[in-house]
């Protein structure tokens, strides 16, 4: 039912690796849908959105405005759910706000002796996309955790495209964009709409920089339109890793290894435990609970393929292997987590104490959950405020500091070869 191995096993580096490969199910035959996609719509504009959105998604939009959602309509939709619903988007939505709000950069500068001022200015993007999976799947999680964060680094306008196939959107959706101050939606969807985001149409404005989760065609346009926008990243399965020394509730463990199982057969799910005996516990713990799981095949699929129970040596051979294996998110299940998580170098997030599920982060503990995956945790980092921010660097030369400074300017310059650079800092300082 699921892999079970110790970091002792002669061949255990090798069995590691292979639980760890995973290949994007792109190809060439989707790089070339995608390229043709792309290029119809720079060319074409609005007429090949429509004609690509009426095709895949069974609808008889006659133009553009037809499939632009009102911020009465978003309104609507909230005041339309029940209570716990209001309530629960509501909590989480400012949760993530108050938390995005500690991430807010401000500009600086700070002046040399001769009055020469240097600094950094901090400006946030003009336009930001967000793309949504849409039709009967409901990700209002993903509305707020990429629409707040551009909100509150101060983009003027967010623009959310969601596929309504044959006509279906979910309203959770529509009430989360709502919360989060989307200005506009747009019921499009796929290759055509990350397309339409890059390079812009008649109706829809060209977007700064493009966010969201979406299947392998979304991906694989994010990845051809980056360079002509930025993107935030592109995605692999969803993974947790769980570093327990044995003395957590085993249904606990269970059930988190479970709760990024059930997204998709690629999902991954790992337990480090240095407790033989534990490790078992566990495994009767999922045996027991999975029959009772609305995903079981999915789950069951995911813990088959790319799960893993792995006994350690001790708490500080795990650590040592959640580093090499740089998780999304990372459970440090211990009595005193504050202990080791110093020694954790490479996780997207990393959640402390036997109380501190990862399900919490992925919906209202307020931290972001587009996290790194796919080992990049090694180089990057959570989606945040600085995702929807440039930076500029700030250069005020004094007369005096124009001078000293023009002098070495030309020394490096002349040693380049660039004579135009040494001159044209030389003739602020008289020796040219």
């Amino acid at each position: 039912m699921i892999n079970k191995f110790s970091t002792q096993d002669q061949d255990f580096e090798s069995q590691l690796d292979a639980l760890l490969a995973w290949e994007s199910a792109s190809n060439e035959e989707i790089n070339c849908s995608v390229e043709k996609i792309i290029n119809t719509v720079k060319q074409n504009g609005d007429a090949s959105v429509l004609d690509y959105t009426n095709q895949y998604d069974s609808l008889k939009a006659h133009s553009i405005s037809d499939l632009m959602i009102s911020q009465k309509r978003l309104k609507k939709s909230f005041e339309n759910l029940d209570n716990d619903q209001k309530n629960a988007l509501t909590i989480a939505a400012e949760r993530i706000r108050t938390y995005h709000l500690k991430q807010v950069q401000e500009s600086w500068t700070y002046k040399e002796e001769d009055g020469t001022v240097l600094g950094q200015k901090i400006t946030p993007l003009d336009r930001a996309g967000l793309y949504v999976p849409g039709g009967k799947a409901a990700y209002p999680s993903s509305v707020l955790m990429n629409s707040i964060p551009a909100k509150v680094a101060g983009v003027k306008e967010l623009i959310m495209v969601v596929p309504a196939p044959n006509g279906v959107i979910n309203e959770l959706v529509l009430a989360a964009a709502y919360v989060a101050n989307v200005d506009l939606v747009i019921t499009i969807g796929g290759a055509q709409a990350i397309a339409a985001l890059a390079y812009g149409t008649e109706s829809i404005p060209k977007v700064d920089k493009i966010v969201g989760p979406g299947n392998i065609y979304v991906a694989t346009a994010k990845r051809q339109v980056f360079g002509q926008v930025g993107i935030d990243m592109i995605a692999g399965p969803s993974e947790i890793l769980i570093i327990c020394d044995g003395k957590t509730n085993p249904d606990w463990i269970a059930m988190d290894l479970f709760s990024q199982a059930e997204h998709d057969e690629d999902a991954q799910a790992i337990l480090l435990c240095p407790d033989k005996d534990f490790i078992k516990e566990v495994e009767r713990s999922i045996s027991k609970l999975l029959p009772t799981m609305d995903r079981e095949d999915i789950i069951k699929t995911s813990l088959k393929n790319r799960g893993a129970l792995i006994l350690t040596q001790d708490i500080d051979d795990a650590v040592e292997i959640s580093n090499r294996i740089a998780p999304e998110h990372l459970e440090l299940s211990v009595d005193d987590p504050e202990s080791i998580v110093d020694g954790i170098k490479h996780a997207g997030a990393i959640f402390m104490g036997r109380y501190s599920s990862e399900a919490l982060g992925d919906y209202c503990a307020g931290t972001n959950h587009v996290l790194p995956t796919s080992s990049t945790a090694r180089f990057s980092s959570p989606l945040g405020v600085y995702d929807f921010t440039k930076r500029s660097s700030i250069v005020m030369a004094s007369k005096e500091g124009a001078k000293k400074l023009g002098e070495t300017a030309s020394v490096l310059a002349y040693g380049e070869g660039l004579q135009a650079h040494a001159r044209s800092a030389l003739y602020r300082t008289d020796l040219d």
